[in-house]
């Protein structure tokens, strides 16, 4: 099964690549490696605000993390034309509108994480960071960026 289909069999949906809203590229490809930048947990109507887990509980902050990740993953298909030509996910970045005592932020990102190995399997075990943050922009709770390993 393809990424695309393990999606379609999640009953996920891809949504179209938001272009950059400040100065910067979604994507800058190096060699064989794709840079991801930072996506937000927003697809048309349906947004994640709030910190965590005051405003925003672990378990919607999970899918908020899921959500972004998604936008990531429109990001890939744009740029590679399709998300077969992942070879591999190197590594995650995710970060969470926290208050000061939340420490469950790998938690959080684990939703981003989870749907990696999900869609593309050992090729989707990735290294990672995940912290803690004041304030993420338009006040949602989780961005997340990747770098991607394409195939020749």
């Amino acid at each position: 099964m393809t990424p695309e289909q393990k999606l379609a069999a999640l009953g996920l949906e891809l949504p179209e690549a938001a272009s950059p809203v400040g100065s910067y590229l979604n994507a800058v490809r190096s060699g064989n490696l794709l840079h991801i930048s930072g996506g937000l947990p927003i697809i048309g109507d349906q947004k994640y605000l709030g910190k965590v887990p005051s405003e925003c509980d672990l378990e919607t902050a999970q899918l908020a993390a899921r959500t972004a990740l998604l936008t990531r993953l429109a990001v890939i298909k744009a740029e590679a034309g399709s998300l077969d030509q992942v070879e591999r996910i190197v590594s995650l970045s995710g970060f969470v509108n926290a208050e000061p005592d939340f420490t469950a932020h790998p938690q959080v990102i684990n939703g981003a994480s989870d749907l990696l190995v999900e869609v593309f399997g050992e090729a989707g075990k990735h290294s990672r960071a995940a912290v803690g943050c004041s304030s993420l922009p338009l006040g949602v709770s989780v961005e997340v960026s990747l770098v991607v390993e394409l195939k020749s």
